[in-house]
């Protein structure tokens, strides 16, 4: 999966070389040559690949935490054991007609 950017960053490092290298060239190109060619581009192909497998795990990340959550409440609110049915605290306020 990432042979592809290794060996677009082994070319623009090549032509960042070359760059610095020539009778016409500068450091400075070559530098810009590597980041604007050869970094910013992979980088921004690698995060976009990469989205999916955020997703997977913000989304499994999220179910754990329900289920940590819905456990936590289960023990800290154990069930009624008295036998009667649960009813509500207020009973329910009816408009006249």
């Amino acid at each position: 999966m990432y042979l592809v950017p290794l060996a677009w960053i082994y070319v623009t490092l090549m032509m960042a070389v070359a760059e610095a290298t020539n009778d016409n060239g500068t450091v400075l190109g070559a530098i810009l040559t590597f980041v604007l060619y050869g970094l910013l581009p992979v980088g921004l192909v690698l995060y976009f690949m990469g989205t999916p497998a955020r997703k997977r795990a913000r989304i499994q990340a999220d179910a754990e935490a329900d289920a940590a959550n819905t456990a936590s409440q289960a023990a800290s609110n154990p069930p009624d054991t008295r036998g009667k049915a649960a009813t509500d605290a207020v009973a329910p306020v009816r408009k006249e007609p």
